[in-house]
């Protein structure tokens, strides 16, 4: 069973990574400190992944739900919203699980032999519902209602607290970019110091920007039990040993909440069950 999840996590975490060098692959921006403005700009990726990071070739779904919004007319990116509503309809969380560069660097970071620490279950429960405030507040709310001086809403997230942005854009442009390094300020350096914030976290706790603040994966949740993909239960073959809920680091468990929001479907639970009473299924 232990081989059987290792190479299932072996697999996963590949998949990320090839993922993640797959969209940013304009290595050029690396070089000369430039972010890529060809014709795959105008496309998102489906996980976590900054705009300006110098080798991204796609958008950051996050930062274009806000970029687009209009503020003089109150225009909503219903296409934007449309393209990660069908992404959220076909798989739920699954991108968060698979795709997801920074819930990688999140997972790697756990790795590091130190002692872990669990949030208490009540703690836990309250601070799950901080990122859809941030998804709320920050993606929608002010983007739609406050004008800038340009009559645009401002990407307020991005802008200021995206800890993904800081790493994939913000710390390369500052270190391969002088005039960055020049403009670096204030806002930089608060960003940073989340930035710092979430990879400590990271290193005690799992995932904890996936679970406590990253609003693609609120949105991703609300499709979660309708999604297409499913998580089903045999509940003839269970014997409710506790394994899938033991093996769950998302504070899941399967048998009671298959597809609970907070689930991003790495599939270890499946793995783990020594009945295979979970599957994933398609939703009919």
């Amino acid at each position: 069973m232990d081989n059987k999840l290792r190479k299932h996590g072996i697999i996963r975490k590949a998949i990320q990574a090839i993922f993640g060098i797959l969209t940013n692959g304009y290595f050029k921006g690396f070089l000369t400190g430039t972010i890529y403005q060809g014709p795959l700009k105008r496309f998102c990726v489906p996980g976590m992944n900054c705009y300006s990071c110098p080798g991204a070739l796609g958008a950051c779904p996050i930062g274009a739900m806000q970029s687009v919004f209009d503020g003089r007319r109150r225009r909503f990116a219903f296409y934007v919203v449309g393209y990660l509503a069908a992404i959220g309809l076909l798989v739920g969380r699954f991108i968060c699980g698979w795709l997801c560069l920074f819930g990688l660097i999140q997972e790697l970071l756990y790795k590091i032999p130190t002692p872990k620490f669990k949030v208490p279950e009540r703690l836990d429960k309250i601070l799950r519902y901080f990122k859809y405030v941030l998804l709320i507040l920050f993606v929608f709310a002010l983007p739609f209602f406050y004008r800038s001086s340009f009559g645009a809403g401002d990407p307020f997230f991005c802008k200021y607290i995206c800890p993904v942005g800081t790493l994939e854009g913000g710390i390369p442009l500052v270190l391969l970019n002088s005039g960055m390094r020049a403009a670096a300020g204030a806002l930089f350096r608060w960003k940073f110091a989340i930035l710092i914030i979430c990879i400590l976290a990271s290193i005690f706790i799992y995932r904890p920007f996936c679970k406590y603040m990253c609003p693609l994966g609120a949105f991703y949740g609300l499709f979660q039990k309708i999604s297409l993909l499913r998580l089903s239960i045999n509940e003839d073959a269970c014997i409710n040993c506790g394994a899938c809920q033991n093996i769950c680091k998302m504070n899941v468990d399967p048998v009671k909440n298959p597809n609970s929001a907070e689930c991003i479907r790495c599939g270890e639970c499946v793995k783990a069950c020594p009945k295979a009473a979970l599957t994933f299924s398609k939703n009919k």
